[in-house]
Order: structure tokens, then sequence, then C-alpha cells
């Protein structure tokens, strides 16, 4: 029986699809208010705590053209209901390890199993609803994922400093049994089946269908524009944000976990608002991009340029400003989907995913290796200077990513007049 699209059974389909990517947002950013906490468990310098989000994001990067394919061969569901069995694995082996090693490993497979979450969700969305509502239901899917990111703040800070480090991380591995069971009776691939299988994978097809889709300039323009706006903000949600502002401000572990609550807060209102803007202005989408881009420029400019801590209202405003990063990211998603045909648009969004993650790998190793040499000895009481180094370096990121956008946008531009052209004929 095949259902309507964007009926009852669409949102069903959506509301478990949603959960198993918020799981997944938890337990990627579980460590970004832990960070100290980890230190002291496995006595690790900053370049040594930058390791475990590094090795995370450098799985999840490297994760995310296989996903893409195996999504376009075997479906969404089977996917996502690996990466939710894999997830809750690493997350009980984070919870019991006592060794920077062993603790490393675990990192490795949340990555893994992080990668096999969000392509799901847009894949199914594209399939369930309207092509005219999937720019909006894609952000929207983006914004609930973030009370992930929420209960990685402030709950996961009570919950470590009243049960500790074991239960609280084993609390959270246990989660994903429930999802599981919901992906398992919930979701299907598609209106017209529980599964919908694509053509085998074989070297030559998956190597012509990738060489297809990066050749496509709109592809290289959703690779940059997903590059330029994540960076930061995935850098502060998964681990400098509590350290910058506990050390770098002055200010309290409440108040550091508001902040990063709020930009949350900002990614999750700002979602609807791109979705509806995008969905009204699908030829301006590199221009909402490059303004946000510039904003964030604007607010860490003042911020690092500020005689002394910054003001708390200040910090807030930089707070609201780096929350539209995430939201501005996923505008590289309908770009993917607009300039590949339906069968390669899950291994296109996959190469897109990975410019984002790749650059925020960058950063968070930089951060902590510019930490680290403007910090005497093996000290992780880092100084306001030091970090001012530190989040210096994201200005290259930034340049980069601008450039390229500017370069691919009007190739990507160029393609659309000569099809419209070739189309009138």
């Amino acid at each position: 029986m095949t259902s309507r699209l964007g009926g009852p059974a669409a949102y069903a389909v959506w509301g478990v699809a949603v959960a198993t990517y918020l799981l997944a947002i938890f337990h990627r950013t579980s460590l970004a208010v832990a960070g100290l906490e980890a230190s002291d468990r496995f006595g690790i310098t900053a370049s040594q705590l930058a390791v475990f989000t590094m090795l995370q994001l450098l799985v999840y990067a490297a994760m995310q053209i296989p996903v893409g394919l195996l999504v376009d061969r075997y479906g969404p569901r089977a996917v996502m209901l690996g990466g939710v069995v894999v997830l809750s694995a690493a997350q009980t082996g984070f919870a019991l390890s006592e060794s920077y090693a062993g603790a490393l490993v675990a990192r490795t497979f949340v990555g893994m199993g992080d990668a096999m979450t969000w392509i799901c969700v847009l894949r199914l969305v594209s399939r369930w609803f309207p092509a005219r509502r999937v720019p909006l239901i894609t952000q929207f899917s983006g914004t609930i994922g973030q009370l992930g990111a929420v209960a990685a703040a402030v709950p996961m800070t009570f919950a470590l400093r009243e049960v500790g480090w074991t239960a609280a991380y084993l609390t959270s591995a246990a989660l994903g049994l429930v999802l599981a069971l919901g992906v398992l009776l919930v979701v299907r691939d598609a209106p017209e089946g529980r599964r919908m299988s694509g053509p085998r994978l074989s070297w030559p097809g998956v190597r012509s269908s990738l060489a297809a889709s990066w050749s496509h300039p709109g592809t290289r323009l959703g690779f940059w524009m997903h590059f330029t706006t994540q960076f930061n903000a995935t850098a502060m949600a998964l681990l400098w944000g509590y350290p910058y502002f506990v050390q770098g401000e002055g200010l309290s572990p409440t108040q550091a976990g508001v902040l990063l609550t709020l930009i949350v807060v900002a990614f999750m209102y700002s979602g609807p608002l791109l979705g509806l803007l995008v969905a009204r202005h699908p030829w301006h989408r590199s221009s909402m991009v490059l303004s946000i881009v510039a904003a964030i420029v604007v607010a860490w400019t003042v911020v690092l340029l500020w005689p002394g801590p910054a003001p708390l209202w200040l910090l807030v405003v930089l707070t609201q400003v780096i929350g539209f990063g995430g939201p501005a990211s996923m505008i590289g998603f309908d770009l993917a989907r607009t300039s590949n045909p339906a069968e390669r648009q899950a291994s296109a969004t996959g190469i897109i995913n990975q410019a984002g993650f790749a650059a925020s790998l960058v950063l968070v190793l930089w951060i902590g290796l510019v930490l680290d040499w403007r910090t005497p000895g093996a000290s992780t009481d880092y100084t306001p200077s030091a970090f001012q180094w530190a989040f210096s370096t994201q200005y290259v990121l930034w340049g980069l990513g601008v450039w390229q956008i500017v370069r691919w946008r009007r190739r990507a531009r160029a393609v659309i007049d000569r099809v419209a052209l070739e189309s009138g004929r």
C-alpha cells in the first residue's frame, strides 16, 4: 500500500528519523562539556584532548561518501538502524574506558555511527514530502536534531557532576535501544515500500556516479558553502566553546553551559527562517550564505579585539550569530538536491557533508596546537591571550571558503544559463 506524500505516515517516519538524528547529535557533542573532566580522567594535554574530536570528525567526514553510496544501494532504513547500533555500542565503550587509547577507539566508532544518520534523514525527507516542502522540512530536521546538543550541554553537565562519568555515558547509550526499535517498526524507505534497494555497487559505477556528482558546479558550490559556514559552530559545540568561555572569558561553568545552549537556540529558530527563504528565493542561496559568513566574521572580530574579557551581552550576540552557521550549511544540501538526479543524491550529499566537518577537524586541531604553543609547560590553564591566538586561525578557513563560493557560483550560474538557453531552442 502506497502512502500519501506529506501525510500522517510521512510525519511518523520523519519523527523517528529525526529522533535518531537528535540522539546522534547528543553523542557527537557530549564531550563538549566534559573536556576538562576528560583531561583529568585520562591525564592529557589540550592537543591530546583535541584528538578526540579530531578523530571523530575525521571518521565522520571519511564515512560520508561510503554512507551515501550505501543509502543509494540499501536504503536509508537499513543504514540508519546500523548507525544507531554502532552509536550505542561506542558510547558504552566510552563510558567504561579508563585509558586514553581505549577512549579514542570508542570515539572513532561514535563518529562512524553518527555518520550513518543525517544522510538517511535527508533521503527520507526527499522521498516522503513534496519537493516544494523539502527545504523547510530539511531545516526543521536540523533544528529538532539540535535538541541533542541542548541535552549535551546543561543536562549532561548536571549528570557528570551528580552521577559521574560512567553512569552519565551509559545512560545515554541505553537510549539507542529504544530508537533502534522505533526504526524497525516505523521507518520505511519510501511510500511505495518498507525497503527500496538501488542497483548493485560496482567500482566502475561508483566511480562514474561520484565523478558526475563532483563535476557539477552546483555540487562544488554546495561543498564550499557547507565548508565555510559550519566549522566555527562545530568546533565551539564539540570541544572548544566551553573551555573558551570559562578560561578565555572568565565565565562560570553554568554561564558557559548557557552560552553553548544559546548557540543551539539560534540554530533552532534560524533554521526554519532560512528554510522559508530558500524555498521562496532559490536563486539567492549563495548570497544568503555569504551574508551569514560576513556576520560571523564581524562578530568574532569584535570579540577577539575587545580589550579584556568581552561583556556578557556581546558573547550572547556572538552565540546568536554563530548559531546561524549550522542552518546556513544545510543550504549546501539543497544544491545537491537540485544539481543531481535522484539516483545519486545521497552520494552527492555525502560529498557536500564532508566539507564542513573536514574544516571543523582542521580548526579543532589548530586551536589545540596553538593553545599548547602559547601555554607554558604541560598546563591546561590557558590564558585569554592564548585563546585569542588560537581562534584567530579561523580567518584562514573563512578566506578560503568565501573565495571558492564566489568562484563556483559564477560557474554554476553559467551552467544554469546554458541549460536554459538550450532548452529554449
